[in-house]
């Protein structure tokens, strides 16, 4: 018997979250089986800070507002359960959000961690990263940023690919869930000696001609990339394009009228491990769709 979907889904009660909320619900409804589990990490650090504000009555005043928070959450529930039928479960924690996000994840062993692309303080996430960027870097698990109201199912996602394992990983995460959405496959491909060439005086003419080249070989790779993939060919489309990454995936997000972003959370560069991506950062910085986000298949 296959063993039901664990969906984790974060919340700091802002219009975002709510979002996200709603999203994780929609999807947990179209799996048969499937428990959403409804999350919100009571700050420490500003718990203690009532404390030392509030020393007289902090202890009460710190009851209180865990008390609602917990009925907030079951509110949220009862609202998400009566629009998306599905399994409900809430947890409230206390700690940092990042740690115990990443805790709660493991814990419930969650397939996948759905949260809002930003949160309540959009400006000081905006300078020093969100949130959810700061989870993406410590988590195992595939990762939904949500932006946008779920109006409908996802049905036509962006996967950028580099032809890594990690591309392919996302990809095959992502069609578990929506296996009825379609896939288009873009690959940005550079010549990386063309400054060279150009440098030492080659024509527009040979450059071009070494620009096909590098466009063959990257329809082979892709070919050989499917491969590795589990979406069906008729929900498969390709397209090339020439230049930097970063360049064209936002582009293309709205030619291809995406509703969905599909992202390896690292490529092949050691290097961008280490940064959780430049590209993938700038896309969950700058996208107007959702964003998934997955490495390598977890046990």
């Amino acid at each position: 018997m296959t063993q039901a979907r664990t969906l984790l889904a974060a919340t700091d009660f802002s219009a975002p979250a709510r979002h996200a909320l709603e999203r994780a619900a929609q999807l947990a409804a179209s799996h048969s089986g499937a428990r959403l589990t409804l999350a919100h990490v009571a700050s420490r650090s500003a718990l203690d800070s009532l404390r030392r504000l509030l020393s007289r009555d902090a202890a009460g005043i710190e009851t209180r507002l865990l008390e609602q928070a917990e009925r907030s959450l079951a509110e949220l529930a009862t609202q998400l359960a009566s629009k998306h039928p599905c399994a409900i479960d809430t947890v409230l924690k206390q700690g940092a959000a990042q740690t115990s996000l990443v805790e709660l994840a493991e814990t419930c062993n969650s397939d996948l961690l759905v949260m809002g692309a930003r949160g309540t303080h959009f400006v000081h996430e905006h300078l020093l990263g969100s949130t959810t960027e700061r989870v993406l870097r410590s988590t195992r698990r595939p990762l939904l940023a949500v932006k946008q109201r779920p109006y409908t199912p996802y049905r036509r996602i962006l996967a950028p690919v580099d032809f890594s394992d990690h591309a392919a990983a996302a990809i095959n995460a992502a069609h578990t869930w929506l296996p009825e959405a379609d896939f288009v496959l873009l690959h940005a491909f550079e010549s990386e000696l063309e400054s060279t060439f150009r440098l030492a005086g080659m024509s527009d003419s040979h450059i071009h001609e070494y620009r096909i080249l590098a466009r063959e070989s990257a329809q082979v790779s892709m070919e050989a990339f499917i491969g590795k993939l589990q979406v069906p060919a008729d929900r498969l489309s390709r397209q090339f394009v020439h230049g930097a990454a970063t360049l064209h995936i936002l582009e293309h997000e709205q030619s291809v009228d995406a509703d969905l972003i599909v992202m390896g959370k690292h490529g092949q560069s050691a290097l961008e491990e280490l940064l959780l991506g430049s590209v993938t950062q700038h896309v969950l910085a700058y996208s107007t769709s959702d964003v998934f986000i997955a490495g390598q298949a977890t046990d």
